[in-house]
């Protein structure tokens, strides 16, 4: 098991375990991951297809719970709370920007921005509004509606809307997926500068080398497993690093496959044999 610590944590995840069931078995999606994240931080995760990614990310931010282990935000452990408290805890010291953006279609723009706050009976902070609105490069789209925009500006609302909380950190799942090069690199630096000037801890997948450059260290997950970390690199590290876990991944297909033909072959030696006698 490896443990990936850094400074004072904002985020802690302790031998975080997700099973699924699986007909009569289980899926085993996280496998005793424990991590660290200091406030402040921003930190990209990365892996293969099927490697934990999203499950983390959803146990980290109280989207799902673990099966074991637990999760620590501020000190707090989720575990511990009430399903009503996780719930405003989230609301209120956790912000999530999803990759289908999930704005609400008959709100406008800065309706949608001030949701979280109008759902825990708040009224939005004018002055950050105005702040958000600006620093996302939505100032003069207010009062449009969500049908009414293009993909990088319904991204940059819902940046907006996890950030008008004020929230301790920030978990972002594939922001830049959905979006054309160009337009994902201006949502990625918009959304990595506001919570900079915010002094929010910003967790991040993706599957872009380019991307996951942009943050101070980027976790490999694998198997449901750390696997590797990088501090501060540059995207052909990350493309490299991702290309060795990727061939790591297909070799122990490769041998699974070839486990599962060697049994199938002895049982067929098996049932001639029988025969034979």
């Amino acid at each position: 098991m490896t443990t990936i610590t850094t400074r004072t944590a904002a985020v802690q995840l302790r031998q975080v375990r997700r099973t699924y069931p699986d007909g009569a078995g289980t899926v085993e999606a996280l496998a005793g991951v424990s991590l660290e994240l200091h406030p402040g931080s921003f930190t990209a995760i990365m892996g293969p297809s099927g490697s934990g990614k999203s499950t983390l990310l959803s146990c980290a931010a109280g989207l799902d719970t673990p099966t074991s282990g637990s999760v620590v935000i501020e000190g707090v452990d989720l575990a511990a709370l009430r399903p009503d408290a996780v719930t405003r805890l989230r609301r209120d010291r956790i912000g999530f920007v999803f990759q289908a953006y999930n704005l609400v279609a008959h709100l406008t723009v800065a309706e949608n921005v001030a949701l979280p706050l109008l759902l825990a009976g708040r009224e939005p902070d004018a002055h950050l509004r105005r702040y958000l609105m600006h620093a996302v490069g939505l100032t003069g789209l207010e009062d449009r509606l969500p049908g009414e925009l293009s993909g990088g500006q319904a991204q940059r609302v819902a940046i907006a809307r996890a950030l008008i909380t004020r929230p301790a950190v920030v978990f972002a799942d594939e922001p830049t997926g959905a979006l054309d090069s160009h337009t994902g690199a201006q949502v990625l630096d918009v959304l990595r500068t506001t919570a900079e000037a915010l002094a929010q801890t910003l967790v991040l997948v993706t599957h872009d080398p380019r991307v996951a450059a942009a943050a101070q260290r980027v976790v490999f997950l694998a198997d449901g497993r750390l696997a590797a970390h990088l501090d501060a690199p540059d995207a052909d590290q990350v493309a490299a690093r991702m290309a060795e876990l990727g061939h790591a991944a297909e070799l122990g297909h490769a041998a699974e496959l070839g486990h599962a033909a060697e049994l199938g072959h002895a049982a067929e030696l098996g049932r001639a044999a029988e025969v034979a006698r």
